[in-house]
């Protein structure tokens, strides 16, 4: 007997179907007619009895990507069985997009079914398994224990590096899943407070009325609900590091506490009737534009300045494909103590072709899942295409899966002594726990599209545009490495922006209109 399955359907012959079918394969059930009904239990006190979630997309209110997205938010990683009537590719890719672990047709059969929550209880019982192993490890983090073999990366290592030797305040910034967490411990475990403690807050995860509470602390009775004296973040991280994530979305109101913490190094917890002084090292992350944030009025421009002292910039996953082998044999492997029914020997060319061609728009953390369910459930000992049905899915397409894959000798650049084990490489794909190749397995194909929806080849003036926008995406707006790259002069590269109505000033991809 596993945990109980909560199923959310605003249909009541559909919850009455679903909880009879769960009901028979072993499972106890408990139901929700909404979206807002079925957050609800994942909030209340029977939380943790739910192993899996059974969800239909379309309900009135609040419908089933607007659970996905606020179970993300609120951190509760159950996984979630997506269930609709409407089985196009986009629904699917939409729901995989926002954290579903699988998706069925209604009606669903009942041998799907049960083989949809199997998996799912499969998967979660190897994570909780991980989870357990990782905390007997222990252990500091450091630079060298980041996987990588990207040049993308080297300046944020040297960087990290350099910053491991001061207190400086420290900014890390990059999108959501990249690893700034990571680059953060690796910092902190390089330094002089590595034996201290490291303390995390993630700012977004927190209700506004809560967040001074949680940050600064606050005395008994202080307000409705404060049994207990809290002593807060700051003080808990007192001679170590203080992580804060997603500083981006701090209240204004907070955000005139923190700089004073981080000015004067004390803290006033609410309803306190002294300060506290603490001994931190600050460091904070931000997928948002802060200096934008600063312009429109929604964070405090000091605040920002005294928080940007160091800024650290980690690059998205799909600036450092050459990551991928060696994070999928890294991914491979963390799965294999927790689960020591079989082993697997490796992924397939095809596969890693595949993935290597994926933008992942989750970066690293995306990955990561993604591997992890493959692994888990894989039912040979070779990963292949079959086992990312949601990735291949939203390929299909625009890349050829079935192209040959190339072992390209090292480059100049080569380095034959990557940061991190990475993985064996062959044309049929590569091996875990066997020595770094040289270089990565590279698909052939471009990443600018030849031809137009009908057929034709697309006009040359569009393609070159094409090219523009990718190289001042892939080269962070630096115009002399833009104009170098492609091969034109920089006065060259100035004019044909004009002429497509570029603003050279802006430079970020964002900012180009297409």
């Amino acid at each position: 007997m596993t945990g109980s399955i909560l199923i959310v359907d605003d249909d009541p012959v559909q919850r009455r179907l679903l909880e009879a079918a769960v009901t028979k394969f072993g499972h106890g059930a408990i139901v929700a007619d909404g979206g807002e009904a079925g957050l609800g239990v994942l909030d209340g006190p029977n939380a943790r009895e739910v192993s899996v979630v059974i969800l239909d997309l379309v309900m009135p209110g609040l419908d089933g990507i607007g659970v996905l997205k606020a179970m993300r938010e609120r951190g509760i990683h159950v996984p979630v069985i997506v269930q609709t009537a409407q089985g196009g590719i986009e629904t699917v890719v939409s729901a995989m997009r926002h954290g579903a672990f699988d998706f069925v047709v209604k009606p669903a059969s009942p041998d799907r079914l049960q083989t949809a929550i199997g998996n799912a209880l499969k998967v979660e019982a190897v994570e909780d398994e991980m989870k357990r192993t990782s905390r007997r490890r222990g252990g500091h983090l450091t630079f060298k224990d980041m996987i990588t073999h990207s040049p993308a990366m080297d300046r944020v290592i040297r960087l990290g590096q350099k910053a491991a030797a001061s207190n400086i305040p420290i900014l890390i910034e990059g999108e959501s899943g990249v690893g700034k967490e990571l680059v953060a411990r690796a910092i902190q475990g390089s330094g002089d407070r590595r034996s201290k403690p490291f303390v995390t807050v993630n700012c977004g995860a927190i209700p506004d009325n809560l967040v001074e509470s949680i940050l600064f602390g606050h005395e008994k009775g202080s307000f409705t609900g404060a049994t207990e004296k809290h002593t807060g973040k700051f003080v808990e991280a007192h001679s170590g590091t203080l992580f804060l994530d997603e500083i981006g979305d701090l209240p204004l109101d907070v955000q005139v506490k923190l700089l004073r913490a981080v000015q004067d190094g004390e803290v006033d917890p609410v309803g306190g009737r002294s300060t506290v002084r603490v001994d931190i090292r600050l460091i904070s992350a931000t997928h948002r534009n802060l200096l934008q944030q600063v312009k429109d009025g929604k964070f405090r421009e000091d605040l920002f300045y005294r928080l940007n002292v160091y800024p650290i910039f980690v690059p998205p996953l799909r600036d450092r494909r050459d990551d991928i082998p060696y994070l999928v044999k890294h991914f491979m492997e963390k799965v294999a103590p927790a689960d020591p029914r079989r082993r697997l020997h490796g992924i397939s060319a095809k596969a890693l072709a595949m993935l290597e061609a994926y933008d992942w728009p989750g970066n690293i953390r995306q990955l990561e899942n993604a591997v992890f369910r493959a692994s888990v459930l894989a039912e040979g000992d070779v990963l292949t295409e079959e086992e990312f049905p949601q990735i291949r899915a939203q390929l299909e397409g625009t890349v050829n899966l079935d192209a040959e894959v190339a072992m390209p000798g090292p480059g100049p650049d080569s380095d034959d002594s990557p940061r991190a084990n990475g993985v064996a490489a062959s044309d049929e794909g590569f091996a875990v726990g066997e020595p770094d190749p040289p270089t990565r397995l590279q698909p052939r194909f471009g990443t600018l599209r030849a031809l137009d929806e009908r057929g034709n080849v697309r006009a040359l003036a569009d393609v070159e545009l094409e090219m523009i926008k990718l190289a001042i995406d892939h080269y962070n707006g630096q115009m002399s490495e833009v104009a170098r790259r492609l091969g034109i002069g920089r006065s060259t590269l100035y004019r044909k922006l004009k002429e497509y109505g570029i603003d050279p000033e802006s430079g970020r991809i964002e900012r180009l209109a297409s």
